[in-house]
């Protein structure tokens, strides 16, 4: 079985005027193309409360970083009271959004994910010194990595949506 070892666990929240559909693009497309990471969406549900939505989206994104080792995000986006509206920009009416949304994200880094050293019990030894030992360096060099990069997601998100609601 890979271990798994939880690196980051943040969130943000926000509550203002945004484009919810903006969001939603910025951040899939930040992710696939700033991180390299396969995102694939694992839940999305929509709730109506009269002129307002509350929405729940999950993803999960992975990148095989070597032979051995890879990275894997867990984003959670909590909208609570999504409703339409109109501003004025620039002189002219314009359609955006405006609710509370909370974005949460967990960074895992994943050891020896296809189980090659969890064939025996030597094996799962070998492990344990090769990691403690041998490539303790590069553990710790990707810890830093996947930490940097879900730390940098969560600022571009905050800075968009203060961007946005700006406008």
């Amino acid at each position: 079985m890979p271990e798994k070892d939880e690196i980051f666990k943040s969130s943000l929240k926000h509550v203002g005027i945004y484009s919810f559909a903006g969001l939603y693009k910025f951040c899939y497309d930040w992710l696939n193309q700033e991180t390299e990471l396969n995102v694939q969406e694992d839940k999305y549900t929509e709730k109506l409360k009269g002129d307002k939505k509350d929405i729940d989206i999950e993803w999960t994104g992975e990148r095989k970083v070597t032979d051995y080792f890879k990275f894997q995000v867990k984003v959670k986006f909590e909208i609570i009271g999504l409703k339409e509206i109109e501003i004025v920009k620039n002189g002219e009416k314009t359609k955006t959004n405006q609710g509370e949304t909370k974005i949460t994200m967990k960074g895992i880094l994943i050891r020896d994910y296809d189980g090659k050293f969890e064939k025996t019990g030597g094996l799962k030894f070998l492990r344990g010194i090769y990691e403690k030992w041998i490539i303790k360096p590069r553990i710790d060099q990707f810890e830093e990595k996947l930490f940097g990069d879900c730390d940098e997601f969560l600022a571009q998100a905050k800075a968009w949506l203060a961007l946005e609601g700006k406008r």
